[in-house]
Protein backbone atom coordinates (compact mmCIF):
# COMPACT_ATOMS: atom_id res chain seq x y z
CA UNK A 1 0.00 0.00 0.00
CA UNK A 2 1.35 3.43 -0.87
CA UNK A 3 0.34 6.99 -0.23
CA UNK A 4 0.87 9.76 -2.80
CA UNK A 5 4.14 11.65 -2.37
CA UNK A 6 3.38 14.70 -0.25
CA UNK A 7 4.94 17.06 2.23
CA UNK A 8 3.72 19.72 4.62
CA UNK A 9 5.32 22.23 6.92
CA UNK A 10 5.31 21.15 10.60
CA UNK A 11 3.13 20.57 12.53
CA UNK A 12 0.97 19.56 9.54
CA UNK A 13 -2.77 19.63 8.95
CA UNK A 14 -4.97 16.57 8.76
CA UNK A 15 -7.31 18.37 6.37
CA UNK A 16 -4.52 18.60 3.79
CA UNK A 17 -3.49 14.93 3.86
CA UNK A 18 -4.14 12.49 0.99
CA UNK A 19 -5.78 10.19 1.88
CA UNK A 20 -7.46 11.77 4.89
CA UNK A 21 -6.76 9.69 8.02
CA UNK A 22 -9.61 7.68 9.48
CA UNK A 23 -10.10 8.82 13.08
CA UNK A 24 -13.34 6.94 13.59
CA UNK A 25 -15.53 9.89 12.63
CA UNK A 26 -18.00 7.59 10.87
CA UNK A 27 -17.28 4.28 12.57
CA UNK A 28 -16.62 4.51 16.30
CA UNK A 29 -19.65 3.58 18.38
CA UNK A 30 -19.53 4.14 22.12
CA UNK A 31 -21.19 2.21 24.91
CA UNK A 32 -20.93 4.49 27.94
CA UNK A 33 -17.58 3.25 29.23
CA UNK A 34 -16.44 6.77 30.25
CA UNK A 35 -19.76 8.31 31.25
CA UNK A 36 -19.34 11.35 33.48
CA UNK A 37 -15.55 11.53 33.23
CA UNK A 38 -13.30 14.37 32.12
CA UNK A 39 -10.30 13.78 29.88
CA UNK A 40 -7.43 16.01 28.80
CA UNK A 41 -5.85 14.91 25.52
CA UNK A 42 -2.71 16.64 24.25
CA UNK A 43 -2.26 16.68 20.51
CA UNK A 44 -6.01 16.12 20.36
CA UNK A 45 -6.69 18.07 17.19
CA UNK A 46 -5.69 15.40 14.66
CA UNK A 47 -4.33 11.90 14.16
CA UNK A 48 -4.28 9.62 17.18
CA UNK A 49 -5.35 12.44 19.48
CA UNK A 50 -8.45 13.15 17.39
CA UNK A 51 -9.38 9.47 17.32
CA UNK A 52 -9.02 9.32 21.11
CA UNK A 53 -11.05 12.50 21.64
CA UNK A 54 -13.87 11.21 19.42
CA UNK A 55 -13.90 7.81 21.10
CA UNK A 56 -13.81 9.27 24.60
CA UNK A 57 -16.69 11.62 23.81
CA UNK A 58 -18.79 8.82 22.35
CA UNK A 59 -18.05 6.81 25.48
CA UNK A 60 -19.50 9.66 27.56
CA UNK A 61 -16.52 11.81 28.56
CA UNK A 62 -16.12 15.57 28.36
CA UNK A 63 -12.86 16.34 26.56
CA UNK A 64 -10.26 19.09 26.79
CA UNK A 65 -8.25 19.20 23.56
CA UNK A 66 -4.73 20.59 23.76
CA UNK A 67 -3.06 21.47 20.45
CA UNK A 68 -0.30 23.72 19.15
CA UNK A 69 -1.82 26.00 16.50
CA UNK A 70 -3.89 23.89 14.07
CA UNK A 71 -7.16 25.71 14.72
CA UNK A 72 -9.09 24.28 11.76
CA UNK A 73 -8.26 20.68 12.71
CA UNK A 74 -9.08 21.38 16.36
CA UNK A 75 -12.45 22.88 15.47
CA UNK A 76 -13.28 19.82 13.37
CA UNK A 77 -12.45 17.53 16.27
CA UNK A 78 -14.46 19.67 18.67
CA UNK A 79 -17.51 19.38 16.42
CA UNK A 80 -17.44 15.59 16.79
CA UNK A 81 -17.24 15.89 20.57
CA UNK A 82 -20.20 18.27 20.61
CA UNK A 83 -22.15 15.99 18.26
CA UNK A 84 -21.70 13.24 20.84
CA UNK A 85 -23.44 15.48 23.38
CA UNK A 86 -20.33 16.17 25.43
CA UNK A 87 -18.60 19.35 26.49
CA UNK A 88 -15.35 20.28 24.75
CA UNK A 89 -12.61 22.73 25.69
CA UNK A 90 -10.09 23.89 23.07
CA UNK A 91 -6.69 24.81 24.49
CA UNK A 92 -4.12 26.05 21.97
CA UNK A 93 -0.50 26.52 23.00
CA UNK A 94 2.93 24.96 23.25
CA UNK A 95 3.31 22.04 25.67
CA UNK A 96 7.08 22.44 25.57
CA UNK A 97 6.49 25.32 28.00
CA UNK A 98 6.04 24.13 31.62
CA UNK A 99 3.72 26.99 32.53
CA UNK A 100 1.39 26.11 29.66
CA UNK A 101 1.21 22.50 30.85
CA UNK A 102 0.11 23.67 34.26
CA UNK A 103 -2.43 26.01 32.66
CA UNK A 104 -3.89 23.13 30.63
CA UNK A 105 -4.64 21.18 33.80
CA UNK A 106 -5.90 24.23 35.69
CA UNK A 107 -8.34 25.21 32.92
CA UNK A 108 -9.55 21.63 32.47
CA UNK A 109 -10.31 21.39 36.18
CA UNK A 110 -11.91 24.82 36.46
CA UNK A 111 -13.99 24.68 33.26
CA UNK A 112 -14.89 20.99 33.04
CA UNK A 113 -15.01 20.25 36.76
CA UNK A 114 -12.07 17.89 37.25
CA UNK A 115 -9.69 15.54 35.48
CA UNK A 116 -10.11 11.78 35.41
CA UNK A 117 -8.03 10.84 32.36
CA UNK A 118 -4.81 12.40 31.09
CA UNK A 119 -3.52 11.37 27.66
CA UNK A 120 -0.02 12.59 26.91
CA UNK A 121 -0.03 12.37 23.12
CA UNK A 122 1.49 15.55 21.65
CA UNK A 123 4.83 14.90 20.01
CA UNK A 124 7.49 16.36 17.77
CA UNK A 125 9.77 14.48 15.39
CA UNK A 126 11.97 15.25 12.41
CA UNK A 127 13.75 12.95 10.00
CA UNK A 128 17.54 13.36 9.80
CA UNK A 129 20.11 11.30 7.92
CA UNK A 130 23.05 12.35 10.11
CA UNK A 131 23.72 13.46 13.66
CA UNK A 132 25.17 16.74 12.40
CA UNK A 133 21.74 17.72 11.08
CA UNK A 134 20.23 17.71 14.58
CA UNK A 135 20.65 21.11 16.21
CA UNK A 136 20.95 21.62 19.95
CA UNK A 137 17.68 23.53 19.82
CA UNK A 138 15.83 20.72 18.05
CA UNK A 139 17.12 18.12 20.52
CA UNK A 140 15.97 20.21 23.47
CA UNK A 141 12.62 21.00 21.85
CA UNK A 142 11.91 17.33 21.12
CA UNK A 143 12.55 16.34 24.72
CA UNK A 144 10.60 19.33 26.07
CA UNK A 145 7.57 18.50 23.91
CA UNK A 146 7.53 14.71 24.15
CA UNK A 147 8.65 13.80 27.67
CA UNK A 148 9.18 16.90 29.83
CA UNK A 149 5.62 18.01 29.04
CA UNK A 150 4.35 14.72 30.41
CA UNK A 151 6.22 15.32 33.66
CA UNK A 152 4.72 18.79 34.07
CA UNK A 153 1.22 17.64 33.12
CA UNK A 154 1.25 14.66 35.47
CA UNK A 155 2.64 16.69 38.34
CA UNK A 156 -0.13 19.25 37.89
CA UNK A 157 -2.91 16.70 37.34
CA UNK A 158 -2.30 14.16 40.11
CA UNK A 159 -3.48 16.42 42.99
CA UNK A 160 -6.86 16.65 41.22
CA UNK A 161 -7.17 12.94 40.42
CA UNK A 162 -9.24 10.51 42.43
CA UNK A 163 -8.98 6.76 42.81
CA UNK A 164 -9.76 5.14 39.46
CA UNK A 165 -8.14 7.89 37.41
CA UNK A 166 -5.97 6.97 34.45
CA UNK A 167 -2.81 8.40 32.87
CA UNK A 168 -1.85 7.20 29.39
CA UNK A 169 1.37 7.97 27.56
CA UNK A 170 1.80 7.63 23.81
CA UNK A 171 5.05 5.72 23.38
CA UNK A 172 6.09 4.11 20.08
CA UNK A 173 7.54 1.02 18.48
CA UNK A 174 10.60 3.26 18.19
CA UNK A 175 11.10 2.88 21.93
CA UNK A 176 12.38 -0.68 21.32
CA UNK A 177 13.45 -0.66 17.66
CA UNK A 178 14.59 2.93 17.15
CA UNK A 179 14.83 4.36 13.68
CA UNK A 180 18.31 5.83 13.15
CA UNK A 181 16.79 8.81 11.33
CA UNK A 182 14.45 9.62 14.25
CA UNK A 183 17.02 9.47 17.05
CA UNK A 184 15.73 12.27 19.34
CA UNK A 185 12.11 11.18 18.93
CA UNK A 186 12.92 7.51 19.55
CA UNK A 187 14.82 8.38 22.72
CA UNK A 188 11.85 10.32 24.09
CA UNK A 189 9.46 7.49 23.30
CA UNK A 190 11.64 5.08 25.28
CA UNK A 191 11.61 7.61 28.10
CA UNK A 192 7.80 7.79 28.03
CA UNK A 193 7.52 4.01 28.36
CA UNK A 194 9.98 4.03 31.25
CA UNK A 195 8.35 7.01 32.96
CA UNK A 196 4.93 5.36 32.75
CA UNK A 197 6.34 2.22 34.36
CA UNK A 198 7.76 4.28 37.21
CA UNK A 199 4.56 6.26 37.66
CA UNK A 200 2.46 3.10 37.78
CA UNK A 201 4.39 2.04 40.87
CA UNK A 202 4.54 5.51 42.38
CA UNK A 203 0.84 6.31 41.95
CA UNK A 204 -0.62 2.84 42.44
CA UNK A 205 -1.24 3.41 46.16
CA UNK A 206 -3.42 6.40 45.21
CA UNK A 207 -5.52 4.18 42.93
CA UNK A 208 -4.26 5.99 39.82
CA UNK A 209 -3.37 3.70 36.92
CA UNK A 210 -0.60 4.56 34.45
CA UNK A 211 -0.02 2.79 31.14
CA UNK A 212 1.28 3.50 27.66
CA UNK A 213 0.36 2.66 24.09
CA UNK A 214 3.10 1.89 21.57
CA UNK A 215 1.89 2.68 18.04
CA UNK A 216 3.68 1.47 14.95
CA UNK A 217 3.46 3.42 11.68
CA UNK A 218 0.21 5.38 11.92
CA UNK A 219 -1.05 7.72 9.17
CA UNK A 220 -1.11 11.11 10.93
CA UNK A 221 -0.09 14.69 10.00
CA UNK A 222 3.27 14.08 11.66
CA UNK A 223 4.27 11.89 8.71
CA UNK A 224 4.03 14.28 5.72
CA UNK A 225 5.15 17.14 7.98
CA UNK A 226 8.40 15.48 9.09
CA UNK A 227 9.44 12.97 6.42
CA UNK A 228 10.65 13.41 2.84
CA UNK A 229 8.04 12.64 0.15
CA UNK A 230 9.65 9.37 -0.93
CA UNK A 231 9.48 8.01 2.63
CA UNK A 232 5.89 9.16 2.95
CA UNK A 233 5.02 7.20 -0.18
CA UNK A 234 6.30 3.93 1.29
CA UNK A 235 5.33 4.65 4.91
CA UNK A 236 4.11 1.50 6.70
CA UNK A 237 5.01 -0.94 3.92
CA UNK A 238 7.64 -2.68 6.05
CA UNK A 239 5.37 -4.07 8.80
CA UNK A 240 3.87 -7.58 8.62
CA UNK A 241 0.39 -6.24 7.86
CA UNK A 242 1.90 -4.31 4.95
CA UNK A 243 0.26 -0.94 5.52
CA UNK A 244 0.18 2.01 7.91
CA UNK A 245 -2.43 1.93 10.65
CA UNK A 246 -5.26 4.41 10.86
CA UNK A 247 -5.72 6.51 14.03
CA UNK A 248 -9.13 4.88 14.56
CA UNK A 249 -7.37 1.54 14.98
CA UNK A 250 -5.77 2.80 18.21
CA UNK A 251 -8.84 4.32 19.83
CA UNK A 252 -9.96 1.08 21.45
CA UNK A 253 -6.63 0.65 23.24
CA UNK A 254 -6.91 4.11 24.81
CA UNK A 255 -10.54 3.50 25.81
CA UNK A 256 -9.54 0.21 27.44
CA UNK A 257 -6.82 1.89 29.50
CA UNK A 258 -9.04 4.84 30.44
CA UNK A 259 -12.09 2.81 31.44
CA UNK A 260 -13.02 0.33 34.14
CA UNK A 261 -12.39 -2.44 31.61
CA UNK A 262 -8.72 -1.85 32.39
CA UNK A 263 -9.18 -1.56 36.16
CA UNK A 264 -6.32 -3.98 36.92
CA UNK A 265 -4.04 -2.77 34.15
CA UNK A 266 -1.23 -0.52 35.31
CA UNK A 267 2.39 -0.43 34.25
CA UNK A 268 1.42 -2.02 30.92
CA UNK A 269 2.33 -1.09 27.37
CA UNK A 270 -0.04 -2.01 24.56
CA UNK A 271 1.55 -2.55 21.16
CA UNK A 272 -0.51 -1.44 18.14
CA UNK A 273 2.16 -1.96 15.55
CA UNK A 274 0.81 -3.89 12.57
CA UNK A 275 2.73 -6.97 13.64
CA UNK A 276 6.12 -5.48 14.46
CA UNK A 277 6.98 -6.82 17.94
CA UNK A 278 8.12 -4.74 20.89
CA UNK A 279 10.27 -6.18 23.64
Amino acid sequence: MTQPKQQQRPPGLQSEMDPTPDCGEKTYVGSGKLTGRVALVTGGDSGIGRAVAIAFAREGADVAISYLSEDSDAEDTASYVRDAGRRVLLLPGDVSQPAHCRELVARTVSELGGIDVLVNNAAYQMNHESLDEISDEEWDHTFATNISAMFHLVKAAVPHMKEGASIIGSSSVNSDTPSPTLAPYAATKAAIANFCASLAQLLGPKGIRVNSVAPGPIWTPLIPATMPPEKVEQFGDDVPLGRPGQPAELAGAYVLLASDDGSYMSGARIAVTGGRPIL
